[in-house]
């Protein structure tokens, strides 16, 4: 691998965002650590929705409007198993389920997860890396008034509509960084952690037992590191962060995402609607860089990506 590597930490739609955005620019220089805590068995599938919503993306072949699944798909498989008395509201197209039934019986052979996710980002002509956080099984469960839900059922069945009182992780305890994770953060030169849910998007990756150490190893020997807001002017440009920061007891801004990284990153980035609280930033201890955060197509992505590299002093 020639020239610097980057790892990214990434989980859902902005975090896919930045993550091809930074694929552009780097190419194979690129590691995406994602989140799999919100990893689900659908009719006796495994699926992974952060892995591979960062796939499809890095694959050019996400669906634009929604930025998961992929482009064009079909629905036939569903319709057939609603036919059949199977729930139907977690969705999967005809091609992605192609990679699930190809990542499931990869694993049931002896494979682990990490390995059939790589060899299905080959198949694809996919040049960076995109490394699941561990290979043991982790799964969020959201806490609500009618009591604990599996993180899908909060999220895709229940639309996100119950507020969110608490959070935990089952199986956290026994996780480990694989080791594909341990070596691309041991050969890191900057670390990104993109425009993601921080609470259950990279928050799980953080929480594997190992991984803040790996993270301080790396900045000890000088890797620079940086955040990105996946709050601009308060809100969450997808998902439900914004409401659960402010159920969750954080403050649902930019600074109270900056409040959250703080012992992870030497930058923070924020978006310009956000000027004004680029002073609070910096007395947590961290330089502030203000610019333009939203990503509307490829050129955006890009645009940022080249941002923050400059700020890591990653050519």
């Amino acid at each position: 691998m020639a020239g610097p590597s980057v790892v990214a930490l990434a989980g859902g739609v902005g975090g896919a965002k930045l993550a091809e955005g930074l694929q552009a620019r780097l190419g194979d220089r690129l590691a995406v650590i994602v989140n799999t805590a919100d990893d689900s068995e659908r009719h006796g599938l495994l699926v992974m929705p952060d892995h591979d919503t960062v796939m499809y993306t890095l694959a050019g072949i996400e669906q634009a409007g929604l930025g998961w699944g992929v482009e064009g798909d079909t629905h036939g498989v569903m319709t057939q198993l609603g036919a059949y008395g199977e729930p139907m509201w977690f969705s999967l197209g005809d091609r992605d389920l192609a990679l699930h039934i190809v990542r499931t019986a990869a694993v049931r052979s002896g494979r682990r997860p990490t390995e059939a996710c790589l060899a299905a980002q080959r198949a694809l002509g996919i040049a960076a890396r995109i490394l699941p956080m561990s290979d043991a099984r982790v799964a969020t469960e959201v806490q609500t008034d009618d009591g604990w839900l599996e993180f899908q059922e909060y999220f895709v069945h229940r639309r996100q509509a119950p507020e969110v009182r608490g959070l935990r992780l089952d199986g956290i305890a026994a996780a480990a960084p694989t080791p594909e994770v341990v070596a691309a953060l041991a050969a890191a030169e900057a670390i990104i952690i993109g425009p993601s849910n921080p609470l259950v998007s990279i928050g799980p990756i953080l929480a594997v037992p190992g991984m803040r150490a790996l993270l301080a190893a790396a900045r000890a020997r000088g890797a620079r590191t940086a955040g990105v807001s996946p709050i601009v002017g308060g809100r969450a440009l997808k998902g439900p962060a914004d409401r659960m920061l402010a159920s969750l007891g954080h403050e649902s801004s930019a600074l109270g995402v900056a409040r959250l990284y703080a012992d992870l990153v030497d930058v923070f980035v924020l978006d310009e609607v956000d000027a004004a609280l680029a002073p609070a930033v910096e007395a947590l201890g961290l330089r502030a860089l203000v610019t333009d955060t939203v990503m509307t197509d490829d050129a955006t992505r890009e645009r940022l990506a080249a941002t923050v590299l400059a700020a890591v002093r990653v050519a």
